[in-house]
């Protein structure tokens, strides 16, 4: 399975694929991008099968990024791990698309159960 992480923070960027590793998901192709500019070039040239993306990053937030990849028609599994979890931020994210909202700080509990469902 091929995963990207998207985050503006690089620190974030290595816990989430250490937090990966510890929630039993290894072996999986990954690959990084800083901010929804650059995950949408990525995205477009790579299709993975799993995008977890921050919500708030500068040039394109991990929202309008869903809703560009909804809008071209490109669908694969998408979660946010976010400080952001309202219930308004929460809805929206589904509305696009998102399958799951991982509230940050998070535990490699907290990413099993989200992601299970998700990854064989």
């Amino acid at each position: 399975m091929k995963i990207m992480i998207v985050d503006d923070s690089a620190a974030m960027r290595m816990i989430v694929k250490k937090t990966l590793r510890q929630a039993g998901f290894e072996g999986h192709e990954i690959s990084e991008a800083e901010d929804g500019v650059k995950a949408l070039a990525a995205i477009e040239s790579s299709s993975p099968d799993l995008v977890l993306s921050d919500w708030n990053m500068p040039r394109m937030t991990g929202i309008e990024l869903l809703e560009r990849l909804a809008a071209a028609g490109l669908r694969f599994i998408f979660g946010f791990i976010t400080t952001e979890a309202t219930l308004e931020q929460r809805t929206r994210a589904t509305t696009a698309g998102a399958s799951f909202l991982i509230s940050k700080p998070f535990t490699p509990e907290t990413f099993k159960a989200a992601l299970a469902p998700h990854i064989h």
